[in-house]
């Protein structure tokens, strides 16, 4: 994998754009997973929070199928990202066709939806350690050191992201702050999947339109996906162009 010095540098502007009045935590975490994965080549990205109990919980993915991969991995307590959140330290450069030693579980899964290579960082800052970002790889093709140093900032960066957030800032627990954010997310879960189901789309276009939505009225994710959950009558403001193309995708590294 290549780390591009230009797309990297556009996701930095882009964090700093993000630590703003009306901090969306959901659309954040969102953003540096579309980011990384279109910032290191021919990766997918996940990133995970730990909950007010310590167990970590899925955030974020750059797509579908790496959001079914993390939800597994937190399901069986097997994995790389575990590894990085329970030691504060990388996992780099690991081949997941010869790690099924390693983690039984997750690794035939990763190999089985087409990854080859998978490397994790933790969200640290200092001691305080808050999740995990994994990046997954379709050839066995490695991070060197300033690669993998580069991609260890991104992870800091969105710690800091969280830990700057206005909220706590007035003082108030962080886990409280991730909790909330964490249930946010499974609005945003049951958002997706009744846009989906209604239009008859995949789920990656129906989060497309939620995103597209929100952007549009200037609301936060969690508001826009709690108006679909609570009120279905508003399903029908998110059907997809007559050309079935979801609006507001963005290119990765764009």
């Amino acid at each position: 994998m290549t780390i591009s010095a230009e797309r990297l540098a556009k996701v930095f502007v882009e964090v700093a754009d993000t630590l703003v009045a009306e901090f969306d935590v959901i659309e954040f975490l969102q953003m540096l997973a579309d980011r990384a994965a279109g910032t290191i080549d021919a990766a997918a990205v996940g990133l995970l929070l730990a909950d007010q109990n310590g167990r970590l919980q899925f955030m974020a993915a750059s797509d579908e199928s790496t959001r079914l991969l993390e939800l597994f991995q937190v399901q069986s307590h097997d994995g790389p990202c575990l590894d990085a959140f329970n030691t504060a330290r990388p996992v780099i450069n690991v081949d997941l066709r010869s790690a099924g030693g390693r983690w039984p579980r997750f690794a035939p899964q990763a190999t089985a939806s087409g990854f080859r290579s998978v490397h994790a960082f933790p969200l640290r800052l200092r001691d305080d350690v808050i999740g995990a970002m994994n990046i997954f790889g379709r050839s066995t093709g490695g991070l060197d050191e300033t690669d993998a140093q580069i991609a260890q900032a991104l992870a800091d960066v969105a710690a800091i992201g969280l830990l700057q957030e206005r909220a706590i800032r007035r003082g108030e627990i962080l886990t409280e702050q991730l909790q909330g954010a964490l249930n946010s997310r499974i609005i945003v879960e049951q958002a997706k999947g009744a846009v989906a189901q209604a239009h008859n789309i995949g789920v990656d276009a129906a989060f497309e339109l939620i995103r597209a939505q929100a952007r549009r009225t200037n609301r936060q994710l969690s508001e826009v996906a709690r108006l679909i959950v609570t009120d279905p009558g508003n399903l029908s403001d998110f059907a997809p162009p007559p050309s079935g193309a979801a609006p507001g995708r963005t290119a990765p590294g764009s």
